[in-house]
């Protein structure tokens, strides 16, 4: 498949736009907004791909970009790329000096979130302000040089906006990775990417019938005397009432002839809905 250009979570320097240029240095990228306008750039014809996060080691799930590609834009998942995670207090050149008298932080909610046990000893007073991603944080301090506030952002983001890093890797625990997911409109492969995969796998989500006991077991076992191996289990609201829920697992392998295929085909005559979101590979940086 020939990408042409890749929608991504912006603006540039984010963790996202790193994704990208791993995976994809030559090619053209666009950044937006939200993760649900990545998504919609690609359903409408903007761009061939995007490239939104999707899971942290601290954070968990990105729930957004699940439920958005579940209830809204049914994309597929074509590739999988997983970074390091590195956050920096940054700010404005004019308070390198006195950055411990900053009256608010500026991120991302998920990495205040990461950083909490920081944030919590050096700035216990002070105001959070949440924002769209880490380098919008940046670039919102880059351009209010005289208000005392500070960014979380990648090293990256602090080049961008001409920020001081003033406390480099304040996150809270070392083992801090993204996942970050390539997706299309249809089942296609990545082709043209610069870096080896690390393996391969197929994702799944699936709905238990209502009615039977011990139906999950079922679901579990039918993966286990088949020795598939699970990396993920998880699961979230249908969104129709109380107690209804979908689950996804990530098989570590691709889509064969044999295995996967039976498994769904077992599934199904459980009653169980099976729906196929990608097979796929993952790369880990």
């Amino acid at each position: 498949m020939d990408i042409k250009k890749i929608g991504y979570l912006g603006p540039r320097a984010t963790f996202t736009a790193q994704a990208v240029t791993t995976l994809f240095p030559e090619k053209e990228s666009k950044p937006l907004v939200t993760i649900p306008a990545c998504i919609d750039a690609v359903v409408n014809g903007e761009v061939d791909v995007a490239v939104v996060p999707i899971e942290n080691t601290i954070e968990g799930s990105v729930n957004l970009t699940i439920d958005y590609l579940i209830h809204e834009q049914p994309l597929k998942i074509i590739g999988e790329v997983i970074i390091p995670i590195s956050q920096h207090l940054m700010v404005h050149p004019y308070h390198s000096s006195n950055w411990k008298e900053i009256e608010g932080v500026y991120s991302h909610p998920h990495a205040i979130a990461q950083c909490h046990k920081f944030l919590y000893d050096e700035f216990q007073h002070t105001h959070f302000e949440y924002t769209t991603s880490t380098a919008a944080a940046a670039k919102y301090i880059s351009e209010n040089p005289h208000q005392k506030f500070a960014a979380i952002a990648n090293e990256l983001a602090a080049k961008e906006y001409g920020l001081s890093i003033v406390k480099r890797d304040i996150h809270d625990f070392e083992n801090n990775h993204t996942r970050f997911v390539v997706l299309h409109k249809n089942f296609v492969e990545l082709d043209h990417v610069v870096k080896e995969s690390s393996g391969n796998k197929t994702t799944l989500m699936i709905t238990l019938p209502s009615d039977r006991a011990g139906a999950l077991h079922q679901v579990l076992s039918a993966f286990a005397w088949r020795k598939l191996n699970l990396s993920k289990i998880e699961s979230r609201p249908m969104k129709t009432g109380l107690g209804n829920y979908f689950f996804l697992i990530d098989i570590e392998q691709r889509m064969d002839d044999v295995l996967i295929p039976s498994t769904i085909a077992e599934l199904e005559a459980l009653e169980c809905g099976v729906k196929v979101l990608g097979s796929y590979p993952y790369f880990r940086i």
